[in-house]
């Protein structure tokens, strides 16, 4: 038997079946609205005049604009206000590199280079690397830019021994996804990726330029060549408010 679903403007509105919704909620919803009229960039009407539009107290539109915000509608800046904010960069989730996909958007790809060092591995990452806990890996972290804004904190890890000369005649803002595929001639054929939702640490939240109530996507990713050797073990974190991942399911 099939079942034909039922759909009505209060369910996809996020409205329950009751009908009974916060106050907030209301305000969020018609903010909405008027986000879409103002278009990207315009300065959003001050609490006090929200306010007396929707006949609601000012901490009521002040709780939606802060939903907002969280959801990367509304972006605010102290001193100067609250404006719209621009659609969200969408990533591909697979073998691709960053640099190519922001391009392919529009925008412009850049990188802040945090840290590089070379380190011991601990037996986790030594593990996951096939490599020996006593040798050593690169450590490369980077801010991740579209338009000079930062959307993500990334770190990757190298075996050393693998890749001696990796930093050699390399710019690290540049990718390293392409440096490595081009110098050893190595193809990313496969990864295996975990991906949760945190919080952010006040050192990455001010890296990012955003707070630690921000919800994050932490991407984990283990990539292997050709041959089935691991290449790389990375760390990635990405603003929630600002980014955000597609992929293309097939059957095979």
């Amino acid at each position: 038997m099939r079942y034909k679903r039922k759909m009505t403007s209060a369910v996809d509105s996020g409205v329950p079946s009751h009908g009974r919704i916060p106050k907030h909620y209301a305000v969020k919803a018609q903010l909405l609205s008027l986000l879409a009229e103002l278009g990207v960039g315009a300065l959003l009407p001050a609490e006090r005049e929200l306010a007396a539009r929707y006949g609601v107290a000012r901490s009521t539109v002040r709780l939606a604009i802060q939903e907002l915000t969280v959801e990367g509608r509304l972006n605010a800046y102290r001193g100067r206000g609250t404006f719209v904010a621009p659609p969200k960069l969408i990533q591909p989730l697979g073998l691709v590199s960053y640099t190519e996909a922001v391009r392919e958007q529009g925008r412009r790809p850049g990188r802040r280079v945090v840290t590089v060092e070379t380190r011991a591995p601990g037996p986790g990452l030594a593990a996951d690397l096939r490599i020996d806990p006593q040798t050593h890996v690169l450590h490369l972290e980077r801010v991740l830019l579209a338009d000079d804004e930062p959307l993500g904190l990334e770190s990757t890890y190298l075996p050393v021994s693998r890749f001696p000369d990796l930093l050699d005649g390399f710019d690290p803002t540049t990718s390293l996804y392409r440096h490595v595929g081009e110098r050893y001639n190595l193809v990313y054929t496969e990864a295996r990726e975990r991906i949760e939702t945190v919080l952010a640490t006040p050192r990455d939240a001010h890296l990012l330029e955003t707070n630690p109530s921000t919800p994050m996507l932490l991407i984990q990713r283990l990539s292997v060549d050709q041959r089935g050797e691991p290449i790389e073990w990375v760390r990635s974190l990405y603003r929630g408010d600002r980014i955000g991942f597609e992929t293309v399911l097939r059957v095979d």
